[in-house]
């Protein structure tokens, strides 16, 4: 497809649920999380229709208004004189420490939505962790993304203030299939059917008459985790180790049983026929995400759409890891699953180092909602 038809499609706006959750993933991504400085709740609210403003326009896209003489102008260029869609989504989420004593906000406070702790073998840096609200960009192409984030900035500047940013990309299929991380094996392969409406109710999405607050339903937790890879370390390892620590084929992403590098990436691992681990072992890292057990199946399915990081300042300290991202209907789905994590035996090459839990908001409904509106009611 030509550049300029792959720039013009466009991501509905509104739903019941927010954008750039089921949206298949585009290939740049700009996480930003908050600190809200709105001086009171009116002053927040009025935050949240501006962003709301702001998102309905970038991601449909068109000509912004004309400057009079003499004045700023109303965009910043970036994309030329024409905004293109681009796919460009924007997803809102909540941080635990918005519902404080600042705004009124903590009888509303979805009930698993706490602050992140750092699990067993966490480095984490305060300076990258936590917020009050985290923005999700992603769109097409890095123009995109970054045209959006310099609007936002703009016109939010008082009401909150940038706590820390993480910028991602998605590599291209290689050869076919998922794409790769920086470990050079295919990621997120296990998900579930994000066209399946009773999967996506049952997995990821909020539901109405639970002990979540009304406003909540058709959200979803969103788990945001900022992990280093030590790449040099890992480029020491036979192939055949890392396909022990991880559980999977390096070339093809297929299970250990299948030796083909044509093998499918989409075969299941079952662990059935392999109880004592002399196949997939039992610490390597997609059976301890999700070991088949009844014990575990209540808390082994999770929505997957993580991106790739490169914050490497010279080619001697490389930077480079993993901008972990799911969604699911419970956090403590996520919670258990990292907590057997915890054992997998590739703890020594990485280091998870910053990010967050939050709460995707419900979708904008029409022209008149606006992000958090029932919340602030």
């Amino acid at each position: 497809m030509p550049d300029g038809l792959a720039r013009a499609s466009a991501v509905p706006f509104q739903g019941y649920h927010q954008a750039g959750i089921a949206t298949p993933p585009q290939q740049d991504a700009i996480f930003l999380s908050f600190d809200m400085t709105a001086s009171d709740r009116a002053e927040l609210t009025e935050l949240f229709r501006t962003l709301t403003q702001r998102a309905r326009f970038l991601t449909a896209g068109g000509r912004p208004p004309k400057p009079s003489p003499g004045s700023a102008p109303t965009d910043n260029g970036i994309v030329g004189p024409t905004v293109a869609p681009d796919n460009l989504t924007f997803t809102v989420s909540l941080g635990a420490t918005l519902f404080d004593g600042r705004y009124g906000l903590a009888p509303r406070k979805p009930v698993q939505l706490i602050t992140m702790e750092p699990f067993l073998h966490d480095d984490l840096d305060p300076k990258i962790c936590h917020g009050d609200l985290l923005i999700q960009i992603c769109a097409d192409h890095r123009d995109t993304t970054v045209h959006a984030l310099v609007d936002i900035l703009t016109n939010t500047k008082g009401a909150m203030k940038l706590r820390w940013r993480i910028d991602g990309q998605r590599n291209p299929p290689r050869p076919v299939g998922v794409r790769r991380d920086w470990f050079g094996f295919k990621d997120g392969i296990a998900n579930p059917d994000t066209t399946d409406t009773t999967q996506m109710d049952q997995v990821v999405w909020t539901q109405p008459h639970t002990a979540e607050p009304a406003w909540a339903a058709g959200g979803t937790y969103h788990v945001l985790r900022i992990v280093h890879f030590f790449i040099e370390a890992w480029q020491k390892v036979s192939v055949e180790q890392q396909e022990q620590i991880f559980g999977r084929r390096k070339a093809s992403g297929a299970p250990l049983y299948a030796v083909s590098e044509d093998a499918s990436d989409l075969l299941d691992p079952i662990y059935t026929n392999d109880p004592q681990g002399l196949i997939t072992p039992l610490n390597s890292h997609i059976r301890l995400a999700n070991p088949q057990t009844p014990e575990t199946a209540s808390t082994s399915a999770i929505l997957r759409r993580s991106y790739d990081y490169d914050r490497s300042p010279n080619v001697e300290e490389l930077d480079m890891g993993h901008a972990f991202v799911c969604f699911q209907r419970e956090l403590n789905t996520y919670i258990a699953m990292q907590t057997r994590l915890e054992a997998e035996t590739l703890v020594p090459y990485i280091s998870p180092r910053g990010g967050g839990y939050f709460f995707a908001l419900p979708g904008v409904r029409d022209e008149r909602d606006y992000f958090a509106r029932e919340l602030l009611a």
